[in-house]
């Protein structure tokens, strides 16, 4: 076997249409496609033009309302923060929103944090972050646990 022998299976077998290469090839002349007009020329992109006809797109009703001041909020409970802990080794005494958008816990650009009542706190957890609800603050101080909140 020699290396010109050798097949590559990742390509598929099938050829790629050579236009324009002449009368013989049945794509010659104009390649397919066809004689004059807008279609015949480069750069022409037609999308949503329906011969004349009122488009799909005005002939819908508008509807809805997206509020471009709203605020994004991520959920977070007890049971994510101690598989967290466990996990990524955090010191429960130090837990910022900061921290878990840092090593990629959270993505920022999903909004901020919010801490909601699912669960137990296995240990004393202090934490800062954005928005807690009242009954997930009971309990995390009941627990032992201080928390402070950066948005209001």
């Amino acid at each position: 076997m020699k290396i010109n022998e050798l097949k590559s299976t990742l390509t598929s077998g099938k050829k790629n249409k050579r236009r324009g290469r002449g009368a013989g090839s049945g794509l010659g002349k104009t390649s397919g496609r066809g004689v004059k007009g807008q279609k015949s020329r480069s750069g022409v992109s037609i999308n949503g033009f329906e011969g004349g006809q009122m488009p799909l797109y005005r002939r819908l009703p508008k509807r809805g309302f997206k509020n471009p001041f709203k605020v994004k909020i991520q959920q977070i409970n007890f049971n994510m923060i101690n598989n967290l802990v466990q996990k990524y080794k955090l010191n429960p005494d130090e837990i910022t929103e900061d921290t878990l958008f840092k090593k990629n816990i959270f993505k920022s650009s999903k909004g901020y944090l919010k801490l909601l009542n699912i669960g137990e706190p296995k240990n004393a957890i202090n934490l800062e972050i954005s928005f807690a609800s009242k009954k997930a603050i009971e309990v995390l101080e009941k627990n032992g646990g201080k928390i402070k909140l950066t948005k209001k």
